[in-house]
């Protein structure tokens, strides 16, 4: 085909044709009647998933749009080449000179945060999304969702690549093992409230409110309402030990598996994974909050934990000391939804659902909020972030999947 992108690229800068693939605009590049207009509609919506999730090769993506925009291509290879060459954080070591001036890349900070939007959403579900996970070593994404459907993505590709249902057990909470096709879920319908381990591959079964992973081993905690958190071993079929709680508890694993935190009654208590029996080795206060806890969890590099709770409570503490660094206020969750919270990669924002279903940020360096999104939506969304990305997605009636707009970014504008 005689026209491709070369023509584009000799007459644009770098910034140009960001805002190019920012925009999903064409206009005044392709012409009416162009037959790569038809493959540009095809191709946007995935595009924008890779606008900004971090590093960007400009030789490598210069080669893709000259060898490979035209109809006739496989998009969805196109697509991923993309995921090849853009890179979420920043550069590694063994780079040459040359290949890292070739990269452009971005720290997540209040502005970057305050833009962003929903760069993709899938709109086919036919009830609420409950629960998901990421895969911390892949692109892989799991949901739960209460029209008793399982659903793997991978993330990079932008695709839904199975869908499994659970008709006869129901599905509540959903968590990758180690396993990136492997996964374990809650059963939710009423007569049977068991642990599943599900092979996504293969769909078969190898075999509560809480569930939490240990990254480090086959291990994970659950806990349930009937005021017990068992810990589990994946190669066994029965748990390996029981603590009984005073209360609907949130429990988790730290990222190294040394430690697990639960939280119930007003207070956070730690346990030591290797000796649990002998109780917990610190009991952390939440400054007299004693609505119900909702979710437990730990900042990556484990020196912070947060806690949401019933009454719209976000709180954020020093995993080391128990100190309480900040509490952030939302609209209370009722008594069938869950209050969720997530820290970014790096711990320095965390971001929240609210019982009136918007979205609120704020940094935890100086407590203030940061961004908030307001929705049309009565519940919660969960909500979380993608290990090493510019990204973070909710889950509600869709799938929502949130990057940072170039064009609100002043410092990237006053540079075009």
């Amino acid at each position: 085909m005689e026209h491709n992108y070369r023509t584009v690229w000799s007459n644009t800068t770098e910034l140009r044709l960001l805002d190019i693939l920012q925009h999903s605009d064409m206009s005044g590049v392709l012409k009416e009647g162009d037959p790569n207009a038809d493959g540009w509609e095809r191709i946007k919506p995935n595009v924008a998933l890779y606008r900004y999730k971090g590093e960007i090769h400009w030789d490598k993506i210069k080669d893709l749009f000259d060898e490979n925009f035209i109809p006739e291509s496989d998009l969805h290879e196109v697509i991923a080449k993309y995921s090849q060459v853009i890179r979420v954080g920043k550069g590694g070591g063994g780079q040459s000179q040359s290949e890292r001036e070739d990269k452009v890349s971005l720290e997540l900070t209040e502005e970057i945060l305050q833009s962003m939007e929903v760069g993709m959403a899938f709109r086919d579900y036919n009830g609420r999304i409950s629960s998901m996970d990421f895969h911390k070593t892949s692109n892989y994404l799991v949901t739960a969702s209460d029209d008793e459907s399982i659903r793997l993505y991978d993330v990079a590709n932008a695709t839904c690549l199975k869908t499994i249902n659970s008709k006869k057990y129901g599905v509540d909470l959903v968590s990758f093992t180690s396993h990136p096709t492997t996964v374990i879920y809650s059963s939710k319908n009423g007569w049977d409230e068991s642990l599943r381990l599900l092979s996504l591959h293969d769909n078969k079964y190898l075999r509560v409110v809480s569930l939490s992973l240990c990254s480090r081993q086959d291990c994970f905690i659950s806990g349930s309402l009937d005021r017990t958190v068992l810990l589990w071993d994946q190669r066994a079929e029965k748990c390996q030990g029981l603590l009984r709680v005073q209360g609907r508890p949130a429990a988790a694993y730290d990222d190294q598996g040394l430690a697990f935190a639960i939280a119930f009654g007003g207070y956070i208590r730690m346990f030591d994974a290797r000796k649990y029996e002998k109780g917990p080795y610190d009991i952390f206060s939440l400054g007299g909050d004693m609505s119900e806890a909702n979710v437990v969890k730990f900042s990556n590099d484990g020196r912070l934990m947060l806690l949401t709770t019933s009454n719209g409570h976000i709180h954020v503490l020093d995993s080391f000391r128990g100190t309480l660094l900040s509490t952030y206020n939302v609209k209370p969750v009722s008594s069938n939804s869950t209050l969720e919270a997530s820290f970014s990669p790096e711990g320095m924002f965390v971001i929240s659902g609210s019982g009136d279903g918007s979205v609120y940020a704020w940094s935890v360096r100086s407590g203030k909020e940061v961004a908030s999104w307001m929705s049309t939506e009565a519940e919660p969304p969960v909500i979380k972030w993608a290990p090493g990305s510019l990204m973070f997605v909710t889950g509600s009636s869709e799938l929502s999947f949130w990057i940072p707009d170039l064009s609100k970014l002043a410092a990237y504008v006053g540079r075009k």
